[in-house]
Protein backbone atom coordinates (compact mmCIF):
# COMPACT_ATOMS: atom_id res chain seq x y z
CA UNK A 1 0.00 0.00 0.00
CA UNK A 2 3.10 2.39 0.59
CA UNK A 3 3.73 2.49 -3.05
CA UNK A 4 0.35 3.90 -4.11
CA UNK A 5 -0.52 6.50 -1.27
CA UNK A 6 2.90 7.47 -2.17
CA UNK A 7 1.88 8.15 -5.53
CA UNK A 8 -1.44 9.72 -5.16
CA UNK A 9 0.20 12.41 -3.46
CA UNK A 10 -0.78 11.56 -0.04
CA UNK A 11 1.76 11.33 1.98
CA UNK A 12 4.31 14.59 2.51
CA UNK A 13 7.13 13.26 4.81
CA UNK A 14 7.37 9.71 6.41
CA UNK A 15 8.95 9.08 9.62
CA UNK A 16 10.27 5.75 11.38
CA UNK A 17 12.21 4.42 14.48
CA UNK A 18 15.34 2.26 14.60
CA UNK A 19 16.98 0.09 16.15
CA UNK A 20 20.71 0.57 15.18
CA UNK A 21 22.19 3.97 13.72
CA UNK A 22 26.07 3.64 12.41
CA UNK A 23 28.48 5.93 12.23
CA UNK A 24 27.29 7.38 9.05
CA UNK A 25 24.15 7.27 9.07
CA UNK A 26 22.87 3.79 7.93
CA UNK A 27 20.40 2.73 10.06
CA UNK A 28 18.77 -0.72 11.17
CA UNK A 29 15.23 -1.11 11.38
CA UNK A 30 12.13 -3.78 11.04
CA UNK A 31 12.01 -5.35 8.02
CA UNK A 32 10.66 -3.37 5.33
CA UNK A 33 11.42 0.17 6.04
CA UNK A 34 14.57 0.20 3.76
CA UNK A 35 11.97 -0.54 1.14
CA UNK A 36 9.54 2.45 2.15
CA UNK A 37 12.53 4.42 2.33
CA UNK A 38 13.19 3.59 -1.39
CA UNK A 39 9.71 4.50 -2.28
CA UNK A 40 9.77 7.77 -0.71
CA UNK A 41 13.05 9.01 -2.44
CA UNK A 42 11.33 7.65 -6.09
CA UNK A 43 8.58 10.05 -4.99
CA UNK A 44 10.29 12.70 -3.72
CA UNK A 45 9.09 12.32 0.08
CA UNK A 46 11.22 13.40 2.48
CA UNK A 47 12.11 9.92 5.13
CA UNK A 48 12.86 11.11 8.34
CA UNK A 49 14.68 8.43 11.04
CA UNK A 50 13.45 9.05 14.14
CA UNK A 51 16.16 7.60 16.74
CA UNK A 52 17.44 8.41 20.58
CA UNK A 53 21.50 9.22 20.85
CA UNK A 54 21.40 5.72 22.77
CA UNK A 55 20.60 3.92 19.45
CA UNK A 56 23.77 5.63 17.13
CA UNK A 57 27.01 3.53 17.55
CA UNK A 58 30.01 5.74 16.26
CA UNK A 59 32.05 2.43 16.73
CA UNK A 60 30.07 1.14 14.17
CA UNK A 61 30.78 2.48 10.43
CA UNK A 62 28.41 1.60 7.92
CA UNK A 63 25.32 -0.50 7.87
CA UNK A 64 27.45 -3.53 6.56
CA UNK A 65 28.97 -3.94 10.21
CA UNK A 66 24.92 -4.12 11.78
CA UNK A 67 25.01 -7.65 13.36
CA UNK A 68 21.19 -8.91 11.38
CA UNK A 69 19.28 -11.25 13.59
CA UNK A 70 17.94 -14.20 11.48
CA UNK A 71 14.82 -15.62 13.23
CA UNK A 72 13.87 -19.32 13.18
CA UNK A 73 12.43 -21.13 10.30
CA UNK A 74 9.68 -22.17 12.08
CA UNK A 75 8.34 -18.64 12.54
CA UNK A 76 7.25 -18.44 9.00
CA UNK A 77 6.87 -22.39 8.21
CA UNK A 78 4.67 -23.68 11.01
CA UNK A 79 4.72 -21.91 14.22
CA UNK A 80 1.63 -19.81 13.69
CA UNK A 81 -0.37 -21.81 11.99
CA UNK A 82 -2.49 -24.63 12.45
CA UNK A 83 -1.26 -26.75 9.28
CA UNK A 84 2.75 -26.34 7.88
CA UNK A 85 2.40 -23.56 5.55
CA UNK A 86 5.79 -25.18 3.87
CA UNK A 87 7.00 -29.02 3.62
CA UNK A 88 9.16 -30.21 6.08
CA UNK A 89 13.09 -29.42 6.10
CA UNK A 90 12.53 -26.59 3.31
CA UNK A 91 15.32 -23.67 3.35
CA UNK A 92 14.21 -19.81 4.72
CA UNK A 93 15.46 -16.86 4.59
CA UNK A 94 14.29 -14.90 7.70
CA UNK A 95 16.04 -11.87 8.81
CA UNK A 96 13.94 -9.38 11.76
CA UNK A 97 15.81 -6.40 10.43
CA UNK A 98 16.71 -4.61 7.36
CA UNK A 99 19.53 -1.41 6.97
CA UNK A 100 18.29 1.56 5.08
CA UNK A 101 21.13 3.80 3.32
CA UNK A 102 22.13 6.82 4.27
CA UNK A 103 22.09 8.03 0.83
CA UNK A 104 17.87 7.90 1.73
CA UNK A 105 17.54 9.50 4.76
CA UNK A 106 16.64 12.96 4.71
CA UNK A 107 17.48 13.73 8.26
CA UNK A 108 17.97 11.93 12.16
CA UNK A 109 15.70 13.16 14.63
CA UNK A 110 17.04 13.05 17.90
CA UNK A 111 16.33 14.07 21.58
CA UNK A 112 19.70 16.20 20.99
CA UNK A 113 18.81 17.78 17.78
CA UNK A 114 18.84 16.87 14.19
CA UNK A 115 21.50 15.05 11.99
CA UNK A 116 21.90 15.72 8.34
CA UNK A 117 24.19 14.24 5.68
CA UNK A 118 27.35 13.83 6.13
CA UNK A 119 26.16 11.79 9.14
CA UNK A 120 29.85 11.20 10.19
CA UNK A 121 30.53 14.53 10.65
CA UNK A 122 26.97 15.70 11.76
CA UNK A 123 26.37 13.28 14.46
CA UNK A 124 29.50 12.78 16.68
CA UNK A 125 28.33 16.83 17.61
CA UNK A 126 24.93 15.61 18.83
CA UNK A 127 27.38 13.71 21.86
CA UNK A 128 29.07 16.99 22.88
Amino acid sequence: MASIVMKEGKIQAVLVGCDRVAENGDTANKIGTSGVAILAKHYGIPFYVCAPLSTVDLKCSTGDDIHIELRADEEITSKWYEKPMAPAGVKTYNPCFDVTDNSLITAIVTEKGIAYSPYSESLPKLFK
